[in-house]
């Protein structure tokens, strides 16, 4: 298996792992710092599919910190088949969350103006865009390792 930017065991995929770590903490943070978001499916689906991330990403750069203190490579191929529907669940998880949300946020917020405390609106502004960030974030590391798992 080839070694390039993003692999497991690499700095610049705990990067990756760490970034979706706090994007997807971001979202969970601003999201539950509102008094009601949990009237809302979407940002309820929201939270648990960021808390899904939060858990996911933290244990694979956690992974990828042991492999770099203990400079070992991470390219085991069934660890790698295990890493890509990971990362693809979570992908997947991750954008539909995200756009309910965006959906919501627009129609409820904006078309239909029920926004009366803006600091309120401006916290599911901010979970959105993290989670966006997020899967961004999730969408890079799975082409990856789906990239070397057709590389293997």
């Amino acid at each position: 298996m080839k070694d390039f930017a993003g692999t497991p065991g690499t700095i610049t995929g705990l990067f990756l792992r760490i970034a979706q770590f706090m994007f997807a903490a971001g979202a969970i943070a601003s999201m539950a710092s509102t008094s009601s978001f949990f009237n809302f499916t979407a940002f309820c689906y929201l939270i648990a599919s960021m808390g899904l991330q939060v858990i996911w990403s933290l244990s694979l750069a956690l992974m990828d910190a042991y492999a770099l203190a203990k400079k070992i490579v991470i390219h085991n191929h069934i660890l790698v088949s295990l890493f890509v529907i990971g990362d693809w669940v979570t992908t997947t998880l991750s954008l539909a969350a995200a756009s309910a949300s965006a959906g919501i946020t627009v129609l409820y917020f904006h078309d239909i103006g029920g926004c009366t405390v803006v600091a309120e609106c401006f916290k599911y502004q901010i979970a959105v865009a993290f989670a966006f960030l997020s899967w961004l974030t999730v969408f890079i590391s799975s082409l990856i390792m789906f990239w070397l798992l057709a590389a293997s």
